[in-house]
């Protein structure tokens, strides 16, 4: 199988188990945000910011490293595998316990400090799955990763029912998170079969490691902190109810986001193991995966700021009407999510991840400081606004880090990009003039955006023997 095949295979799997995991998502979102209303649904929201952050102590950054590394030399899986298990159970523990310490000195409510401690196990149980997971994107077998969850969002689904049924209260909406994710785990961790594995104790390979992890680790708690210290921050300053609105528009971009997520995963050792073999055939790799990107968000970042009401009164009830004005703006940051992960995968797989840290340490104190300042005035509007302001930031940033140290772009990319606009124009036009309900506009659009994309003859031939090699048409 070539690379193309490989790649959107991988990338294939991944994507069809994200759909049916965001369909059930949909679902079990709704269902528990109008069950718990506004204040509940934003506790459970801290409690899962606040262990997105925790979990990068759990890791230190060591599932990335080991992706890229067995990627170039797969003879290594067993030494990683076998080391990082236990090294992980003690860098979870240790990390689930601070942060509830912490909480408690900080005389949050003993019900906000429980549903911590439960998404806290839950989040440990997940960081250990990301390690199976590492493996098998290393080996590229997606489809383990893809079962997995599938698993997790089914149980997680059926819990989410029966909770609510039975009225059992916001800790059953936790412990469904929890139950569901040792499930999964118990499914992988007897997939990872696949290589023979023996529980290792080999301290001076942790502690060396653990230092050429750390650039991975210190990009994951920057990135956490442009992530996630905004609804923390805006929970803190402007309360639960403040903190119920981002997080349903962010719930809606979370959708789009981790659809995307399977394709970075699918590309990291690809472009790992190319960095190592063809560097002419990884930056015509970056390029296509940008254009490609750009092409596939920009239409979605309009469809849904024209009717961001309908979306938000469709997924999360009428209560929640306050939440299309600011999913209209916050839609953009996918944008620049979307190019940004594929940057990032870029320069972690070319050894640059010491550039990609100092980079997010720079956006990361910028998106904080901007959220102090923002918060206290504008509330969810503010966090919307740095979140934005910091996408297009770590964007520029990434554009000057890969023409200074990876390769300089070729002048048809910008032109595939200004293409790419043009068509999105012509679709926010005739959306503007045609004025139509969502649903009559989706498949207006559906003709529309591609019809666009022809006028601008924004596929070339390159673009074409991707797809004969994708359909394998090529002799």
């Amino acid at each position: 199988m070539n690379l193309v095949q490989d790649l959107f295979k991988n990338t294939g799997v991944l994507t069809l188990s994200q759909i049916i995991t965001n369909i059930m998502g949909f679902f079990w979102t709704t269902l528990y945000a109008r069950y718990l209303g506004v204040a509940d649904f934003g506790v459970i929201n801290f409690a899962i910011a606040t262990m997105s952050v925790a979990t990068i102590f759990m890791d230190v950054g060591m599932s990335t490293y080991i992706v890229r590394d067995i990627s170039r030399n797969e003879k290594l899986t067993n030494k990683y595998l076998g080391n990082m298990v236990p090294l992980k159970i003690f860098l979870s523990s240790s990390t689930v316990l601070c942060i509830i310490l912490i909480l408690k000195v900080m005389n949050y409510p003993n019900i906000v400090i429980l549903i911590s401690l439960i998404f806290g196990i839950q989040t440990a149980i997940m960081n250990m799955n990301g390690l199976f997971y590492g493996v098998f994107q290393a080996f590229r077998k997606m489809k383990y990763q893809a079962f997995g969850s599938i698993i997790n969002s089914t149980f997680l689904l059926s819990f989410v029912v029966i909770a609510i049924e039975l009225d059992l209260g916001i800790v059953s909406i936790a412990l469904a998170y929890l139950v569901s994710i040792a499930i999964t785990a118990i499914y992988l961790a007897k997939s990872i079969r696949i290589v023979n594995v023996g529980i290792q104790f080999d301290f001076k390979f942790w502690v060396e490691t653990m230092k050429k992890a750390a650039p991975f680790g210190l990009t994951a708690l920057f990135s956490s902190i442009f992530f996630t210290t905004d609804q923390v921050m805006l929970g803190s300053i402007s309360g639960d109810y403040a903190l119920g609105v981002y997080s349903a528009a962010y719930r809606i971009l979370t959708v789009f986001i981790t659809i995307y997520t399977m394709y970075t995963v699918a590309i990291f050792p690809l472009m790992s193991n190319l960095y190592k073999n063809s560097d002419n055939i990884l930056k015509i790799t970056y390029e296509k995966s940008v254009k490609y990107l750009l092409g596939l968000v920009l239409p979605i970042c309009v469809g849904i700021s024209f009717y961001s009401n309908d979306i938000v009164v469709l997924i999360f009830g009428k209560d929640y009407i306050v939440v299309g004005s600011v999913l209209q703006l916050l839609i953009w940051n996918l944008v620049f999510t979307f190019m940004n992960g594929i940057s990032d995968s870029l320069l972690n797989s070319t050894n640059h991840e010491v550039g990609v840290t100092k980079r997010t340490a720079i956006a990361g104190v910028f998106n904080f400081a901007l959220n102090l300042i923002v918060i206290s005035k504008f509330s969810y509007y503010g966090a919307t606004i740095s979140t934005l302001i910091s996408g297009l930031l770590i964007v520029i940033l990434n554009s000057y880090l890969i023409s200074k140290s990876v390769f300089k772009l070729n002048s048809s990319l910008l032109i595939d990009i200004i293409k790419i606009s043009v068509s999105t124009i012509i679709l926010t036009v005739v959306l503007y003039v045609i004025h139509v309900s969502m649903w009559v506009a989706i498949p207006i659009g559906l003709i529309i955006y591609p019809l666009a994309i022809i006028i601008t003859k924004t596929l070339d031939n390159n673009d074409m023997y991707i797809l004969k090699e994708l359909l394998g048409k090529n002799n």
